[in-house]
């Protein structure tokens, strides 16, 4: 099973998610794709953090996400959260997000555990007046549609609510 959450910013994506996967059997594992860059962000992965507690199996991976889902895929709900931060880690490393798109679909596709990916909605907005803004834009896009192909379920959360959509 495959699932895919998007929306906006602070749309409540990730605590829906947290709640799905803790509402299936096993142990729930979470890979993080976020990085600590500022302090800011050190304080976004801490509250996220605490709101889970000690329930689940962590592994962080900024890059090679579809190595760390291989290695996940063991009894209980897999969690990523989220595809749009990996994509910027990917971007800003300057590695093939088509290549690594790739190897992560093949990897979801083979996995035996429920996968729920997190991904932010960014095709609303206004088009961003930078080309590193408009290729992330772009590549996002690219990316959620080809894990909805693969999904079972899509669902876009609007203010904590989820919304079917597949």
């Amino acid at each position: 099973m495959v699932i895919l959450i998007t929306g906006g910013a602070r749309s409540g994506k990730s605590l829906y998610a947290e709640g799905r996967a803790l509402a299936l059997p096993g142990v729930p594992h979470y890979i993080a794709t976020a990085q600590a860059g500022d302090e800011e962000m050190a304080a976004r992965i801490a509250a996220h953090r605490a709101r889970r507690g000690p329930a689940w199996q962590v592994r962080e991976a900024p890059l090679d996400l579809p190595g760390a889902l291989e290695t996940a895929d063991e009894a209980g709900a897999v969690l990523v959260d989220c595809l749009t931060l990996w994509l910027a880690n990917l971007i800003f490393a300057e590695m093939s997000v088509r290549e690594e798109a790739a190897r992560l679909c093949a990897v979801t596709r083979h996995l035996r555990a429920p996968v729920i990916f997190v991904t932010n909605e960014v095709g609303m907005g206004i088009v961003p007046e930078n080309a590193l803004a408009r290729r992330f834009r772009d590549e996002a896009g690219w990316l959620n549609q080809q894990i909805a192909v693969l999904a079972d379920e899509v669902q876009l959360v609007v203010s904590g609510y989820p919304l079917r959509v597949k």
